[in-house]
């Protein structure tokens, strides 16, 4: 049974609806796996929850637009 990730950014509710389904049906096309197999998990995540290059992504972004 898959379980798709996502970390992002906050989406509408009209978003949401719209990745799940994209997710499940590329996983049900590519595995052949029925849709109900497939769970997919949507995480917040802010740039002060991300690291990147042992930095955080807020601290990158201010060095790069000032």
């Amino acid at each position: 049974m898959p379980v798709l990730l996502f970390y992002g950014p906050e989406l509408s509710e009209e978003n949401k609806k719209e990745l799940i389904k994209s997710f499940t049906e590329s996983t049900t096309k590519v595995t052949g796996l029925d849709k109900m197999t497939v769970t997919v998990l949507l995480r917040v995540t802010t740039h002060d929850d991300v690291g990147v290059g042992g930095e955080l992504l807020k601290e990158m972004l201010k060095k790069e637009h000032g």
